[in-house]
This record gives structure tokens, C-alpha cells and sequence, in this order.
């Protein structure tokens, strides 16, 4: 064999330029599969959120960062929201049920996501009464807090915020949870409303903090298609108050849990 055979034989030398560049693709298509991983499932199954107001005190307080199960009731297409005006549901399951905590567009501005609780379900005739709410006629089923849990509650709030003298704390026993919710005896406001009838493919909700909640009473019910998934449990709770200039930080909320 000859000299010039020998050498026509060798393997091509790859260039410094083409292994960077081949190294830059690999990587690129590496970030790209893992980046549309991330916002499938994202869109589909998990979201995270952050709470941003005291609507749900004492359940969820401000700063809470919580996990939202968006295949709680049922499986949308990924993306599907981007393209249609309705979401492309693949697996249906059953809608939200009464005491559930939910994450949905607000129906007035749907940029925005809002989380309440599920008090009335489609057919439902809802009305609150002296701040008790009332379905189909009849009263929910509520006590008083002891009043060392009561205390505990109440612990929560920022007294420069609350009327802390002026509050109640009380159980309500739905469905699908036994919420700890707090009315304002001084707030006459939300004393009472209704009686209305939830219709057909909606929800109606109210906050936790029950006079201090924007929600159905003042903006109506909540479309299912609307609904983003159910809440989960905390896995940060981290807040800085701007007015305050205060930092707080509660490990002990870390993997609490939502009834």
C-alpha cells in the first residue's frame, strides 16, 4: 500500500469550529426539550402561584407560594389555551365540589388569576344570612372556634391591618373540607346577600377572610371553563412588607396542606 493511499485513508480531523458547534446544537436542543417539558407541564398538570392579598386568611396567608393541581379536573391539551378561546379538554373529570379551593381568570379581567373557595356549585341556590351562608335553604353546618384556637388564628393578622377585637373565627363543614373562616361583626356590608341560583357550567366563591374578599357576591359566578386546578399545599412562605419595610419567613407553613 502506498503512501498517498495511506493517507486518503485516515479518518477526517474535526475542527475546533465544528466540535463548538456541534457542541452548541446538542446543548441547544437539550434546553429546548427540557424548557417545553417544563410548559407542558405547567400548562397541563402543575403551576405554581403566589399569594398575593389576605382574601384567604386565616387558610392561606399573603406571601404563601403555593403548588395548583391543573389535572384536578381534567386533562387539557398543552397550549391549547393559547390557540382557541376555550381550552381542549382531553380527559374530563369531575368539576369542582363545595369547600374545594380553586385558581381560575378572573372573569371580568381574564389576565388576572384569583383564588377563593367553592361555596355553591351549579344548581345551587345560595344566600348568606347574618354572614352565615345558606345553600338551598338551609344553613351550612358551622361552630365557634375554642377560643385558644381562636387566639391562634387570630395571631395571624397584622393588627395594624384588623380590627383584632371585632372578629370571629368559626368552622364551616362543607363537602370537600372543614374551612376556618373569619367574618368582622363592625363590617355590615356583606351581612347578607342573595338568594341567587348558580347556573348551568359555573361556580360560585367566596374568600376565607369573608369581609375582606373581593369575589361572587359583588362580580358574579365562575365559569368551569374558567378554572385553572385546585390548590395543593405551600412550599414557600416568604413576604416582604414594602409599607412596613418587614421581612417575614414561616418554615412551619412549608407543606401545609389545603382542606
Amino acid at each position: 500500500m502506498s503512501e498517498t493511499q495511506t493517507q486518503n485513508s485516515a479518518p477526517p480531523q474535526t475542527t475546533p469550529t465544528l466540535s463548538r458547534k456541534k457542541w452548541l446544537i446538542d446543548n441547544l436542543i437539550s434546553l429546548g426539550t427540557a424548557l417545553l417539558l417544563v410548559f407542558m407541564i405547567r400548562s397541563s398538570i402543575v403551576e405554581a402561584f403566589k399569594i398575593p392579598s389576605g382574601s384567604m386568611i386565616p387558610t392561606l396567608l399573603v406571601g404563601d407560594h403555593i403548588f395548583v393541581n391543573k389535572f384536578a379536573y381534567g386533562f387539557r391539551l398543552p397550549f391549547s389555551d393559547w390557540i382557541t378561546s376555550e381550552p381542549i379538554t382531553l380527559i374530563k373529570r369531575d368539576p369542582p365540589k363545595r369547600g374545594e379551593i380553586i385558581v381560575f381568570l378572573y372573569p371580568r379581567d381574564e389576565s388576572l388569576h384569583y383564588i377563593k373557595r367553592v361555596v355553591a356549585v351549579e344548581g345551587d341556590t345560595i344566600e348568606v344570612r347574618n354572614k352565615i351562608i345558606y345553600l338551598n335553604g338551609q344553613p351550612t353546618s358551622h361552630e365557634a372556634l375554642e377560643n385558644q384556637k381562636a387566639d391562634a388564628v387570630l395571631a395571624t393578622l397584622d393588627s395594624n391591618k384588623y380590627s383584632l377585637s371585632s372578629l370571629e373565627a368559626y368552622q364551616e363543614h362543607m363537602d370537600a373540607g372543614n374551612p376556618i373562616v373569619l367574618t368582622d361583626r363592625n363590617n355590615f356590608t356583606t351581612q347578607n346577600f342573595g338568594p341567587e341560583t348558580v347556573p348551568e357550567g359555573h361556580v360560585f366563591v367566596m374568600g376565607d377572610n369573608r369581609d375582606f374578599s373581593n369575589d361572587s357576591r359583588f362580580w358574579g359566578f365562575v365559569p368551569l371553563k374558567n378554572v385553572k386546578g385546585r390548590a395543593m399545599f405551600v412550599w414557600l412562605s416568604i413576604w416582604f412588607d414594602l409599607d412596613d419595610k418587614q421581612f417575614t419567613f414561616r418554615p412551619g407553613r412549608v407543606g401545609t396542606l389545603f382542606k
